[in-house]
C-alpha cells in the first residue's frame, strides 16, 4: 500500500520561499495525478497544485506564477513556493488519486474526492 510522506514545511518572512517534497513509498507516482491541498485555520482545505500522469500543472488561482509544481522522479512530487504570503499559511497535504488515463481534467484534478491516499501534512508558516 502506497504511503505519502511531506516534508519541506517551516517558518519564512513574507516574500521568501520553501520547497516541500511529497514521497510514496511503496509505490510510484507517475502513472497518477498527484495533488498539493492546504488548509488554513478555520477554513475548509483548498486545491492548491497537482501535476497529471503526463506531467501537466494545475494550479489555483492563489497560487499561479508563484508556485510550481514538479515530479523529480518516479516518487516524489515537489511544490517550490516562491514570494510567499501571510495568507499562504497552512498545513499543506499532498495526496495521490488512482492509477489514471494520460489526460486528467482540471475538475477531476482540484476535487479532493479525486484522490485515495493523503499525507499527514506539513506546516507551512509565513510572517509578515
Amino acid at each position: 500500500q502506497v504511503q505519502l510522506v511531506e516534508s519541506g514545511g517551516g517558518l519564512v518572512q513574507a516574500g521568501g520561499s520553501l520547497r516541500l517534497s511529497c514521497l510514496a513509498s511503496g509505490g510510484t507516482l507517475s502513472d497518477r495525478v498527484t495533488g498539493w491541498f492546504r488548509q488554513a485555520p478555520g477554513k475548509e482545505r483548498e486545491f492548491v497544485a497537482a501535476i497529471s500522469r503526463v506531467g501537466n500543472p494545475y494550479y489555483s488561482d492563489s497560487v499561479k506564477g508563484r508556485f510550481t509544481i514538479s515530479r523529480d522522479a518516479g516518487n516524489t512530487v515537489s511544490l517550490q513556493m516562491n514570494v510567499l504570503r501571510p495568507e499562504d499559511t497552512a498545513i499543506y497535504y499532498c495526496a495521490k488519486t488512482p492509477r489514471t488515463a494520460y489526460y486528467a481534467t482540471r475538475d477531476y484534478v482540484s476535487a479532493q474526492t479525486s484522490y485515495d491516499t493523503w499525507g499527514q501534512g506539513t506546516q507551512v508558516t509565513v510572517s509578515s
